[in-house]
């Protein structure tokens, strides 16, 4: 590590110190500004710059990466000199100075660049992945990846076709929560297990059995006037139902 970094005429102190703090590093290490935010006290829009005052000064170089499906990433190779990337290691002898060359590993695009904009995921497909997203709301452990919502949809979708009502679906999948102190790693694989283990049966065919409820209605019967309690409109009570049966 050489003063044309700790003494750079240009750079900010943020930037300085980042550089001195990346070139530290091992192969592979983490340089999101989520990462560097949570190791630093400066905030986020200061990393952001720091990161991208490297940038200009030859310090880091950005690579984008297209990992499929419309997504990006950045990697991130740090240089020990300015001026010791490819193109000039190529160019110019001796080759040793590029030996302190850090390969920074791939990292999510939003945490690096403001000139890499991070592609927005298409609108929700339907009720079923609106309920899944929205299960953070009522547990913060059941926060959901774009990818893990898709692929969880077609199972809830299952659910509703049974006649289960969205809130019955969420209070299923969030009854008998573990402690809130103890992490869910996989909230996907848990909300599977349970889509799957509680499935309820399809409803039966026909109409839902009629309930009776309470005592039969006062009637009044035609042939005494006597009032009695029947379901029937036109029965007659007991008395005159006996008159009405011919002798044997």
């Amino acid at each position: 590590m050489g003063n044309h970094l700790a003494q750079h005429p240009s750079l900010s102190a943020a930037a300085i110190g980042l550089g001195v703090h990346i070139q530290s590093l091992p192969e592979g290490a983490d340089v999101t500004v989520k990462t560097l935010t949570n190791r630093f006290k400066e905030g986020e829009i200061t990393i952001r710059r720091a990161l991208n005052e490297l940038v200009v000064e030859g310090y880091l170089e950005r690579h984008r990466m297209p990992l499929g499906g419309g997504r990006f990433a950045t990697r991130i190779v740090s240089y020990d000199k300015p001026g010791c990337g490819l193109s000039a290691r190529r160019a110019a002898e001796p080759v040793a100075e590029v030996e302190a060359e850090i390969a920074i590993e791939y990292v999510p695009e939003e945490g690096l660049a403001e000139d890499l904009p991070t592609p927005e995921p298409p609108a929700l497909p339907g009720p079923a992945a609106d309920l899944l997203a929205r299960l953070r709301a009522v547990d913060s452990r059941l926060l959901l990846p774009w990818r893990e919502v898709l692929r969880l949809a077609p199972a809830v979708d299952a659910w509703l076709a049974r006649e289960v009502t969205p809130a019955q679906v969420v209070r299923t999948l969030t009854a008998a929560l573990p402690p809130a102190h103890v992490p869910i790693h996989h909230p996907g694989r848990f909300l599977e297990y349970r889509l799957s283990a509680l499935l309820p049966p399809r409803l039966p065919a026909g109409p839902p059995p009629s309930v009776v409820e309470g005592p039969a209605p006062l009637i009044t019967c035609d042939g005494c006037d006597r009032a009695f309690r029947s379901r029937d409109a036109e029965a007659v009570c007991g008395d005159c139902r006996e008159e009405l049966v011919p002798a044997g």
